[in-house]
């Protein structure tokens, strides 16, 4: 037996001399075939992206059971805190018994030092970002950032930052043509570009048509960021919008307005003309797994915390009736 070696695969033997078994050898070339014909048809299948982790990720649920409402993600965006710090803006998400936060670009980071959510940032904040995000039961999901640069070594920094913080996507507006780079940098990074919409006039993907003429050819890196307040105001139904969006549709911003038009300001979900059951039941159908349902409530900015409880509530409700 001191003559005989197994290498580290297990599969080819070596008999007295060196020698190795033909066995050995036929059984590697063929596993290798299996393998290579394996990825091809993965490949057909999906248009080139393997279904083996090439695509955004958006649920905690275990890989062998169907997509369900209750593996939905719901937190604030902490552009709803936009007038405290990100560190204040996860100990109030954690407050509110919640688990997922979006960042957005501009944000103090804390009132203990110096910088803001400006990526790339420097090793020690990004550091002290992840404990406190640790530290308060609280994950970073997506960060929004008005737009990414067309300079490819400036958003390679970024996306590896983003990388860093370990989140999902990238919510963002930028132009058209910078979509070949940022879309080389999602697939590079594992982040999605989330296309974000403003109303009609502040945004040139103000319309889920505008959204979608952007993603055509592209690969499933590259969605959309649902903002249902933006719709209204831009005189579009939020169940319209998602049906039209369906599998490009990411993640959201999701709002209900108390009038439909340009001057709706935010109210509990629920309780305006959002529609946010319908679009829920919507997504339920689509089986649709977004990346975080984004509690953006920009009303009361001082003591917003009791309508993101309601808002949070009316979700859970809905979630529950959804998963019987």
């Amino acid at each position: 037996m001191k003559h005989m070696r197994i290498k580290a695969t297990g599969l080819i033997r070596y008999l007295p001399g060196g020698r190795r078994t033909d066995i050995g050898r036929r059984m590697v070339l063929l596993l290798v075939s299996a393998g290579l014909l394996f990825v091809g048809y993965l490949s057909v299948c999906t248009g080139g992206e393997s279904d083996l982790g090439d695509k955004p990720s958006a649920s905690d649920r275990p890989a062998d059971r169907e997509p369900s409402p209750a593996d939905w993600r719901v937190g604030p965006t902490a552009w709803s805190f936009r007038k405290f710090t990100f560190f204040e803006a996860i100990d109030k998400t954690a407050a509110l018994g919640m688990h997922y936060i979006e960042s957005f670009a501009g944000q103090q980071i804390s009132t203990e030092f110096d910088g803001k959510m400006d990526y790339p940032l420097p090793e020690q904040l990004v550091d002290k970002i992840r404990k406190k995000l640790n530290n308060a039961g609280v994950r970073l999901t997506s960060h929004y950032i008005g737009t990414l640069p067309d300079d490819e070594r400036a958003c390679r920094e970024i996306f590896s930052c983003g990388r860093k913080l370990g989140i999902k996507a990238f919510v963002s507006e930028p132009a058209v043509d910078r979509l070949d780079l940022i879309e080389a940098c999602c697939k590079e990074y594992r982040i999605a570009l989330a296309l974000h919409n403003h109303p009609e006039g502040r945004s040139i993907y103000w319309h889920p048509r505008e959204v979608l003429r952007a993603c055509q050819g592209r690969s499933r890196w590259i969605g959309a960021c649902g903002d249902s307040g933006h719709w209204i105001r831009s005189g579009i139904r939020p169940v319209e919008a998602v049906k039209m969006l369906e599998h490009r549709l990411m993640t959201l911003h999701l709002k209900d307005l108390h009038e439909f038009g340009p001057n709706g300001h935010d109210v509990p979900w629920g309780t305006g003309v959002g529609e946010i059951e319908a679009v829920l039941r919507e997504l339920a159908r689509q089986k649709a797994q977004p990346i975080l349902f984004g509690i953006e409530y920009e009303y009361n900015w001082d003591n917003s915390m009791p309508e993101i409880a309601q808002c949070a509530s009316f979700f859970r409700q809905t979630v529950r009736a959804l998963s019987d």
